[in-house]
């Protein structure tokens, strides 16, 4: 093999497995759940058991799921603190309106760095303004989720 030829394989290499092992893994965790619009109009109605994950035959819980919305082209991000405590929050940057990543217990924007706790609040900026967040509380089998 040439050098040249080498070092192009060696960089691309390089530069390439990265990317495709971060990609991957960020894909590996995400669910996104089903929800319906309660008669009300204003409120998402989550199954609980969209929260249940089985894996080789043992049942896990998921710390959040996502869900896509009519309303918006950014998801809501429906994170489980405890038994019995959900916040939602609609996932797109209030800086610079860029999609939010999960990262453990934070919200990360991948354009500018923002980071915001999972309750909206901003740790970290450029971004100066809470996410926008919505009521979410446990109703029978379901978890409520109010638009408005």
């Amino acid at each position: 093999m040439e050098r040249r030829t080498f070092i192009r394989t060696c960089c691309n290499s390089a530069v390439g497995v990265p990317i495709a092992a971060s990609v991957l893994s960020s894909c590996q965790g995400i669910h996104y759940a089903l929800a319906t619009t309660a008669s009300d109009g204003a409120t998402l109605l989550v199954a609980r058991s969209e929260f249940v994950e089985i894996r080789n035959g043992e049942e896990r819980v998921r710390r959040f799921v996502m869900i896509n919305t009519d309303f918006s082209p950014f998801p809501i991000c429906l994170y489980r603190q405890g038994e019995g405590r959900f916040t939602a929050a609609l996932m797109s940057c209030t800086h610079n309106v860029c999609e939010l990543s999960v990262a453990g217990p934070l919200y990360v924007c991948p354009c500018h760095g923002s980071e915001f706790a999972i309750d909206g609040r901003v740790l970290k900026g450029p971004a100066e303004e809470n996410l926008l967040t919505y009521k979410a509380s446990i109703q029978d089998e379901f978890i409520r989720i109010e638009k408005a």
